[in-house]
C-alpha cells in the first residue's frame, strides 16, 4: 500500500498538471504529457529539496514548496518547448 505522502504527493501533481492544461489548453495528448511533466518535476522538486536540506511547508516527509516549484519549472518548460508557432496569437 503507497504512503500517505505519495498519494498526496501523486494528488498534488496532478492537479498542477490538469490546472496548467486548463489554462494553456490543448488536446489530450498535451494533457498526458503535462501530467507526466508535472509527475517528474514533482518528484525532482521533491528530491532536490530532500538533497538540499530544505525544509520549507513541508508536510511530513513532503517538502510542498521545492516540489511544487520543480512541477511548476518542468510544466513552464514543457509549455516552452512543445508550443506551436500558431499558439501564441
Amino acid at each position: 500500500m503507497p504512503s500517505p505522502s505519495l498519494v498526496f504527493s501523486f494528488i498534488l501533481a496532478t492537479l498542477f498538471g490538469s490546472t496548467f492544461h486548463f489554462i494553456a489548453g490543448g488536446d489530450a495528448r498535451r494533457l498526458a504529457m503535462l501530467l507526466m511533466s508535472s509527475w517528474m518535476g514533482f518528484a525532482l522538486g521533491q528530491i532536490a529539496g530532500e538533497l538540499l536540506n530544505l525544509e520549507i511547508a513541508s508536510i511530513g516527509p513532503l517538502n510542498l514548496i521545492p516540489a511544487s516549484i520543480g512541477a511548476f519549472l518542468a510544466l513552464l518548460l514543457t509549455w516552452f518547448f512543445t508550443r506551436r508557432p500558431n499558439d501564441e496569437e
